[in-house]
């Protein structure tokens, strides 16, 4: 009969190792043993611990600004000079990536591998508009991606409450949501006490000539159509890029009660320009300019900010029937959106630009 001889320290050795190496697979599996249905209706297993994400435009990278911006592995855009002080260093100095689908500045692989996030939140503004061309070049990249579908500010209360328990946040995201249900509910009481006829018009002014507007059903004007939807250019959009050319004589048929000004330059010459003295907003002085700090309020490219914006357009065209302090609303919406205290002399630079 032969014997065979084990050494008892390589047993020792072994079994733990054995141990480790078994339950580092359930680990492995674990962590990515998350189900979850996205905005489209798409079942996605995410990792159980998500720590940096990445969203390749300009919607939903925004939108995690206000939700924590330190789980953002890289920018869709730069963040403008001026507007770094609303962030914290380490997110304004982040690299940026670009994006991935729709216009813009495209993504830079190279970049967004090496930043390496545990997932990408991607954004469309209806299911059908989602790209399949897109989706098959996303797996490619061998990372996680969820759908927020939003078709309009009306969704951002559950696009922040989707987000919340995704990224385990809904403590911090209930209270954005809220915030933004209340303010949608708000206003559209307002609104809905003042007869369409007694609505003031409004006629949307982009570009340094103030000669570009959007048609009334067009996504920029989105807040407008909240408001009251007074816009003066209807039509319909020929294009999501927008900036329909006009004509000033078609401004001065409009007869626009309310003129919103896109751009400080335009807005700091019209009310003294010769040529724009038969616009009936410019005789009776209701030219406004639109704040953009650190995002626009209004539009380009459409944000949280609106949520604060449409509160300031509320004001503008029916400062009776909404008698709100802007001031003291945006000190509190910068302070739960941004995280940042701003004095009443900050948030009157940024409203009066």
């Amino acid at each position: 009969m032969e014997f065979i001889m084990i050494d008892q320290k390589k047993i020792y050795f072994l079994v733990p190792a054995a141990v480790f190496f078994l339950l580092s697979l359930y680990a492995a599996a674990v962590a990515y043993a998350v189900p979850v249905t996205d905005m489209a209706g798409r079942t996605v297993i995410l990792p159980d611990t998500i720590r940096k994400v990445y969203a390749p435009s300009p919607y939903g990278s925004y939108m995690m600004y206000s939700i924590d911006p330190s789980m953002l592995a890289g920018l869709n855009l730069p963040i403008r000079e001026e507007d770094k002080k609303y962030f914290p260093k380490e997110v304004a100095n982040l690299p940026v990536i670009g994006s991935l689908a729709g216009q813009g500045q495209a993504a830079n692989v190279e970049v967004l591998l090496k930043a390496k996030p545990d997932l990408l939140i991607m954004w469309s503004v209806s299911r059908p508009a989602i790209n399949e061309r897109t989706e098959e070049s996303l797996k490619r990249l061998k990372t996680p991606f969820i759908y927020a579908v939003a078709e309009s500010l009306s969704d951002y209360p559950d696009v922040y409450l989707f987000l919340g328990k995704v990224l385990k946040r809904e403590e911090r995201t209930k209270k954005l949501s809220a915030y933004s249900r209340k303010t949608l509910d708000d206003i559209k009481n307002v609104v809905n006490r003042i007869p369409p006829q007694k609505r003031p018009s409004v006629y949307y002014a982009e570009g340094e000539d103030g000669l570009s507007t959007e048609c009334n059903d067009s996504i920029h004007v989105e807040l407008l159509q909240l408001a009251g939807d007074k816009c003066v250019h209807r039509c319909h959009t020929s294009n999501h890029k927008g900036f329909e050319k006009i004509s000033l004589e078609q401004v001065i048929l409009y007869k626009p009660d309310v003129i919103l000004a896109q751009e400080k330059s335009f807005f700091d010459r019209v009310l003294k320009d010769p040529a724009w003295q038969n616009v009936k907003a410019v005789k009776e002085g209701r030219v406004y300019l639109i704040p953009r700090a650190p995002f626009n309020w209004f539009d380009r490219p459409p944000s949280f900010m609106r949520i604060l914006g449409l509160k300031w357009l509320t004001s503008v065209l029916y400062p009776k029937e909404y008698r709100i302090d802007i001031i003291k609303e945006a000190k509190d919406f910068y302070r739960l959106f941004l995280g940042i205290e701003l004095s009443n002399d900050e948030i009157r630079r940024v409203i009066f630009r």
